[in-house]
């Protein structure tokens, strides 16, 4: 022991007493000291008194949240990095950890050499941290770009799903970047060597669906000439992507939940069970929770899947990301159809960033592709851009103006006494009734648009009665 190298002290804010020792035991080999805290309090307590190297901490402790530990650690002269624990029950708080500021995220269990690691990575001086804005894409001649809050955020998410098998599903709207944010996560993982396939749940028959998923074997079906190999096999060593998969029939969702529970399947026509070790990876446009409330999707598959959940955000909200990604995409343009664009004027400039972007970065592919291909010269001016561009964007600004302005008149126009204030408990009351009233009495349904769970719903209509 006396020949490991000091590399600083780690504060551990772990409630159970057995786990806080385990992880102190293996940092301890790794060559650091160690205070293990069981409680949040006395963890903000120790770190006003001194700042260590590095926190570990669970996001879940006895008295108070573990995203309010953080929140101080940030206010502090010289903050530490912090690295959450979670467990999967709790994957979205992790998320929003993220977007905090926390440094990185360990989901339950996690080998030692896994905690040893992000601590070690941790150890960089906070100011000194900066995320790549690129991160490359190992399997395509493609890159993952952003650098706003919002993209750090999904990094540091997919950096970390990156090290495990656990199934990721991305969500976002149309054009936001699924399917590479999928390929990212494939050529960053131990999996990069091993093939990515994907499939767009939409694009397929569901008659044919089972067989492009499992395979088919010589006259399984009319028009089976021969043997045929489907993506489950043929993505064995590798990741699976399935896009759009809230298109997919609810027979074959309980198909698709038997393989993964299992890891066996069977090609259509045939009885022999194979094997396959795959890396699922999701995507849809729609909200699941919607989806599962309305039937059209299983919700036992969709907590299967939903292990980690990695939302992209659109366009519009990605700030400074709007003009990066536009230099980016006018390069590879530029370079692919042998044209001389450098830049963007001001105005141009101005435009992009105050777009709304509707088809998010699709879109901004295809106009800045359109304006390539079609004008000569060294930076694009406003002139050069399509005359369809901003068409589809004015109307939605105009009406989201229009609805605020409304909220604001009827802010001013109906001034609040102290004697109009209702009980929290008939607002809620209120609005849950509505809720229901609006989604037809299905309860489920109105808990997804409420962001709460059914449970919470039939809970509170007992209490009422």
């Amino acid at each position: 022991m006396s020949d490991i190298i000091d590399k600083g002290l780690v504060y551990i804010v772990e409630d159970s007493i057995a786990s806080g020792a385990l992880y102190a035991s293996q940092l301890e080999q790794a060559g650091f000291q160690c205070k293990h805290f069981t409680d949040g309090y006395s963890a903000l307590v120790g770190i006003k008194e001194k700042m260590p190297a590095v926190i570990v901490q669970d996001v879940c402790l006895p008295d108070i949240s573990g995203l309010e530990v953080l929140q101080f650690v940030n206010k502090q002269k010289n903050p530490a990095n912090v690295v959450m624990i979670t467990s999967n029950s709790s994957i979205d708080i992790a998320v929003e950890a993220m977007r905090l500021g926390g440094f990185d995220f360990l989901e339950k269990p996690f080998t030692s050499q896994r905690l040893i690691s992000s601590v070690e990575s941790a150890l960089t001086p906070k100011e000194q941290v900066k995320v790549q804005p690129l991160v490359k894409n190992r399997d395509k001649n493609q890159d993952f770009v952003g650098e706003s809050l919002a993209m750090i955020t999904v990094f540091r998410l997919l950096d970390s799903a990156a090290r495990s098998k656990a199934c990721v599903f991305i969500t976002g709207e149309s054009g936001t970047g699924k399917e590479v944010c999928a390929q990212t996560l494939h050529g960053t993982s131990p999996r990069n060597t091993g093939p990515f396939i994907a499939i767009n749940c939409a694009a397929i028959p569901a008659e044919l669906f089972e067989s492009e998923f499992f395979g088919h074997v010589k006259g399984a079906f009319s028009g089976a000439l021969s043997d045929r190999k489907g993506a489950v096999e043929v993505a064995n060593g590798g990741t699976l992507f399935l896009d759009e998969l809230c298109e997919m029939e609810l027979n074959l969702q309980a198909k698709l939940l038997r393989f993964l529970q299992t890891g066996i399947f069977s090609k259509v026509g045939s009885s022999e069970v194979l094997h396959s070790d795959v890396r699922l990876v999701c995507a849809t446009n729609r909200n699941p929770i919607i989806e599962v409330a309305e039937g059209r999707f299983r919700e036992d598959l969709y907590y299967r899947l939903n292990v980690i959940p990695v939302k992209l955000p659109p366009l519009r909200e990605r700030g400074g990301d709007i003009l990066l990604l536009a230099e980016y995409i006018l390069k590879q343009k530029s370079d692919s159809n042998a044209k001389h664009f450098t830049g963007f004027s001001d105005e141009v400039k101005a435009l992009f960033c105050n777009y709304d972007w509707p088809g998010n970065i699709r879109e901004l592919q295809n106009v800045i592709e359109n304006t390539v291909v079609i004008n000569d010269g060294d930076v694009i001016e406003k002139d050069m851009l399509p005359s369809s561009f901003g068409l589809g964007a004015v109307k939605h600004s105009i009406s989201a103006k229009s609805v605020h302005n409304t909220n604001e008149q009827s802010v001013q126009l109906s001034p609040m006494s102290v004697h109009d204030i209702e009980p929290l408990w008939q607002v809620e009351k209120r609005a849950i009734e509505n809720a229901i009233k609006s989604c037809e009495d299905n309860i489920p349904l109105a808990a997804a648009y409420l962001g709460v769970s059914a449970s919470t719903i039939y809970r509170k209509i007992k209490g009422w009665s």
